[in-house]
C-alpha cells in the first residue's frame, strides 16, 4: 500500500487501498477519525494519503502521512465512471450522477468531463437529525431498520385521501403532502415517522434529478453515497419513481466509496 484514496466526508470517511491487484475499502464514522489515523500510523506509515471531501483538512492536520488534497467534485465523477465500468461495463457513458452523502449534489457527466449543476441539504444528515428527533437515536442503521417496518400512509397524506372514492385526477398513492396527516394519525408509531422521513428526503432528492435529466436531455440516473449503504427502503423508492419517470437508475454496489475511488485513481 504505497498510495490510499480518502474521501473524508461530514458524516463518514471513506478509505480505499490497493492490496493484491485489488480494491479494497474500509469506512469510518467522522467521530473516529483519531483512531483512522492511529491505524493508518501503524499499517502504513509512509503511504501518501490523496484525500477529498469537506473534512479533507483535518485528515491533514492529525497525520504526519504525506497529504495531496483533490477536488471533491472531481474525485466523485471520476469514481463513478471507474464503477459504472467495472460493474456494468459501460464506458465513455453520459449520465446524470445523483451523490447522496450527508446532503446531495447532482452531476452531468459526460465523456468529455462533468459538470455539478445543483445541490441539496436533503440527504443522510437529514434522516439521521430527523431521525435522532423522532425516534431517539442517531444510529444509522437501526434507523433504516425501523424505516422498514413503518407504514407511510399514516403519516403522509396521499392524492386519494383527498379524492376519497372519487376518481383521482393522477396516480392516487402518490403524495400530496409530506408528513400531511401526522397530526391527525393518532396510532402512529415512530417507524412509521422514519419511513415518511426517507419517503420525503428520495421525492425531493428524484424530483430535482429528473429536472436536470429534462434540461440536459439523459436518461441514465447513477445513484452513489453512503446515505443509500444498507438503504433498501431509499434504494427502492428512487428506483420506482425513476422508472415511473422513464429513467433508468443504476446503483453501483461500491458507490458510497466513489469518492474515495476517484480520489486514489486521480493520485496516477
Amino acid at each position: 500500500m504505497n498510495r490510499i484514496g480518502i474521501d473524508a466526508g461530514g458524516s463518514l470517511i471513506k478509505m480505499v487501498f490497493e492490496e493484491k491487484g485489488e480494491l479494497h475499502n474500509r469506512k469510518f464514522p467522522i467521530t473516529e477519525i483519531d483512531s483512522l489515523i492511529q491505524w493508518l500510523n501503524i499499517t502504513v506509515p509512509t503511504a501518501k494519503l490523496i484525500v477529498t471531501g469537506g473534512k479533507s483538512y483535518v485528515v491533514k492536520e492529525k497525520t504526519t502521512h504525506p497529504v495531496s488534497i483533490v477536488n471533491e467534485f472531481d474525485a466523485m465523477a471520476e469514481g463513478a465512471c471507474f464503477l459504472l465500468e467495472q460493474e456494468f461495463h459501460l464506458l465513455h457513458e453520459e449520465f446524470i450522477l445523483i451523490s447522496i452523502g450527508t446532503g446531495t449534489s447532482i452531476y452531468h457527466v459526460t465523456p468529455s468531463g462533468y459538470e455539478r449543476v445543483i445541490g441539496t441539504g436533503i440527504g443522510g444528515g437529514t434522516f439521521i437529525g430527523l431521525g435522532t428527533l423522532l425516534a431517539g437515536t442517531s444510529n444509522f442503521t437501526e434507523l433504516v431498520e425501523r424505516a422498514a417496518s413503518g407504514d407511510r400512509k399514516k403519516i403522509d397524506l396521499l392524492v386519494r385521501d383527498i379524492y376519497g372514492p372519487n376518481e383521482t385526477p393522477i396516480i392516487g398513492d402518490l403524495t400530496a403532502a409530506n408528513f400531511g396527516k401526522a397530526h391527525l394519525s393518532h396510532d402512529a408509531k415512530k417507524d412509521d415517522y422514519l419511513i415518511s422521513t426517507i419517503q420525503l428526503i428520495a421525492e425531493t432528492i428524484i424530483l430535482l434529478a429528473n429536472q436536470v435529466a429534462q434540461i440536459k436531455n439523459v436518461n441514465k440516473l447513477v445513484f452513489v453515497g453512503s446515505t443509500l449503504s444498507g438503504n433498501q427502503m431509499l434504494r427502492k423508492i428512487l428506483d420506482e419513481f425513476s422508472q415511473s419517470l422513464g429513467r433508468e437508475a443504476l446503483f453501483p454496489t461500491n458507490g458510497a466509496f466513489a469518492g474515495a475511488i476517484g480520489a486514489y485513481l486521480l493520485s496516477n
